[in-house]
């Protein structure tokens, strides 16, 4: 991975390349920002240019032996950490086959997208006590190349306390040559002693017109396309990779989205608590992963109702839904929806009985769609 393969970030790349060539390369960093944005590929290039054996100012040579085992995932000096579903393994390691296919795939992919590649059971991965300390054993063997060795903590906000409590001991006493680069789209998930202890770099949203050129080119999109895409996304290429291949997953959203709200408009209390089973048998990543399109769709009725079509970021079927359901989505009852479902994910998030939020969020649909 080069610096030119990241879309946009320019300022970051800048910063990044000065550091190394300034030779001030702080031991521990945290990049912030989502997934999408590209704080993965930025750490992955970053790694490699500063592991490059022939660098120029701008780049990685990206021919060097150096480069060549990074491109493979393959270099020796080079270790990765990632959320795992304990029950399946508590380490890393057991799922690096996993890691390195998808990340040959893409550098641009979230927690769920890496939740259904390892688990057909899509449970909730965490960095574990048992991570922590494997990470402390490799940073510990000497660099097997005489340079850095260096650890990407993919998602480190998904580090329980004791992990987190035992890497700060690394950053505290970190061994020589070492540099820990932490990825965080939270980082208010982390301790504070954590943060303190690392070069912050903020990771933004990628620019509408970046993220439009990268669409037209690589996906052989015309302009009207690819910049209905960018504007939906908000410099967020997960989210356009989700509207422009809308397979299974988004079907099925759109399916119990259409199902929830037509069952509880028509009161139908069997049919809603069927509704409510059938989703509180879905992975806890997948729920809140519907809630989100959820909330998206509900703010689409409102850009409709207001604007008319011209504003809307939704596909041909799913229009097809709103232009009969979006009167019943109003000032009257938009907030208490909104409430009703940032409630349900927060609750979701904590480990709420997903069978009793369902049905309660079936009810109050029903009552918000019948609100004067």
């Amino acid at each position: 991975m080069q610096f030119k393969d990241v879309v946009g970030q320019s300022k970051l790349k800048e910063k990044l390349i000065h550091g190394v060539r300034k030779n001030k390369i702080s031991h521990a960093q945290l990049f912030i920002g989502e997934p999408g944005y590209g704080s993965l590929g930025l750490a992955l290039a970053f790694a490699q240019y500063i592991l490059c054996e022939n660098k120029t100012e701008e780049d990685s040579c990206g021919h060097c032996p150096s480069c060549r085992k990074i491109n493979d995932l393959q270099h020796p000096d080079l270790h990765f950490s990632f959320p795992t579903v304990q029950s399946i393994s508590k380490t890393s390691n057991y799922f690096y086959e996993d890691w390195r296919g998808l990340l040959k795939e893409t550098s641009y992919f979230s927690l769920f997208d890496w939740i259904k590649r390892i688990d057909v059971k899509e449970r909730k991965p965490i960095i574990s006590v048992d991570e922590s300390e494997d990470i402390h054993r490799k940073l510990k063997l000497k660099s097997y190349e005489g340079g850095y060795k260096i650890m990407i903590i993919w998602m480190a906000e998904e580090m329980n306390t004791q992990c987190a409590n035992k890497i700060l001991k690394l950053l505290e006493e970190p061994p020589g040559k070492t540099l820990l680069i932490l990825l965080s789209k939270e980082d208010v998930k982390l301790l504070d002693t954590i943060t303190s202890r690392c070069q912050i770099l903020r990771v933004n949203r990628i620019s509408e017109q970046e993220l439009k050129l990268h669409l037209e080119k690589g996906f052989d999109l015309n302009t009207e396309e690819a910049d209905s895409i960018a504007s939906y996304s908000e410099g967020n290429i997960i989210k356009a990779k989700d509207m422009l291949h809308i397979g299974e997953d988004e079907h099925s959203l759109k399916d119990h989205f259409i199902e929830l709200m037509r069952s509880s408009y028509k009161k139908n209390v069997i049919d809603m608590m069927n509704w409510a089973d059938a989703m509180a048998q879905a992975g806890k990543e997948r729920q809140k992963v519907f809630l989100l399109y959820s909330s998206h769709m509900l703010r689409q009725c409102i850009i409709k109702n207001y604007t008319g079509n011209e504003n809307i970021k939704v596909s041909e079927d799913e229009l097809n839904f709103l232009d009969k359901f979006s009167p019943f989505v109003n000032g009257n009852n938009i907030r208490d929806f909104m409430k009703s479902i940032d409630e349900a994910y927060y609750q979701l998030e904590r480990n709420a009985n997903a069978k009793i939020l369902f049905t309660l969020l079936c009810f109050q649909s029903m009552r918000m769609l019948h609100k004067a």
